[in-house]
């Protein structure tokens, strides 16, 4: 059975007493029974979903951080998250995904979904969540490289406004081999088999792309050597691919 989170602030009865006034202004009559405790629970609440703003998620990766003589990339996808707008303070939740080149260091991999969950647990952009999440893993970690990828459903477009309940919004952010621009041939003279790898795949992803019925397909050609690596950053991505190999 899971525990009750407990929830401890000092600004916890000072909440209260906003949302409170929140509901009788909203025309409702804050003292009638179903609505006596509602001014606690959302106060509650509302602490629990920005608890974020009172954890470090650079110490998180810390506190798991090992030497490890591996550089190929540790992916870790479909990480649930759940977080809230800071435009309406609605929510926005999806699956983030999240890729690293080890330089020396490896963390917990249990470490990189902590620290999904420490960004978007506070008033939020997906933009900006996606970019804090590869900048905290690049500092702490100094790899190679970081991916991030970010794909969530927004409240605010769903429930209110422009009312699209089926749309998705991607967002991502690179750092170091999974962005350069560099062409093959100089990025394989540090490390031919990540770099190479990485490049590729995202030349692919740029510019060899088609849609059929809302899925995206990629058209991969090249020698054999680099399509394995191609394939696992798609999969990484979630797309199908059609490979054809030129020897």
């Amino acid at each position: 059975m899971l525990e009750k989170e407990e929830i401890v602030s000092p600004n916890l009865e000072e909440l209260k007493s906003h949302y409170h006034s929140i509901i009788t202004l909203l025309g409702e009559d804050a003292e009638r029974e179903g609505l006596l405790k509602t001014p606690e629970r959302v106060a509650k609440a509302m602490l629990s979903l920005t608890k974020g703003y009172h954890m470090d998620p650079h110490e998180v990766l810390r506190s798991a951080k090992f030497q490890e003589e591996y550089s190929q990339m540790v992916i870790v996808k479909d990480i649930d998250f759940f977080s809230l707008c800071e435009h309406h303070m609605l929510p926005f939740y999806g699956k983030a995904h999240v890729a690293y080149i080890p330089n020396g260091y490896i963390t917990g991999l249990s470490k990189i979904a902590r620290v999904v969950d420490i960004f978007s647990h506070r008033l939020q952009v997906q933009e900006r969540m996606t970019l804090q999440i590869k900048e905290c893993i690049q500092e702490t970690l100094n790899p190679l490289g970081v991916m991030v990828v970010v794909e969530a459903k927004h409240m605010c477009m769903q429930m209110r406004g422009v009312e699209k309940q089926n749309s998705i919004t991607t967002t991502s952010d690179f750092t170091g081999a999974f962005n350069q621009a560099k062409t093959r041939e100089e990025s394989s003279q540090n490390n031919p088999v990540t770099q190479s790898f990485c490049h590729d795949a995202l030349y692919g992803l740029q510019l060899i792309k088609a849609f059929h019925k809302r899925v995206t397909f990629f058209i991969i050609m090249g020698k054999s050597r680099i399509l394995q690596g191609i394939k696992h950053v798609l999969q990484f991505l979630r797309y199908d691919c059609i490979f054809e190999v030129n020897h």
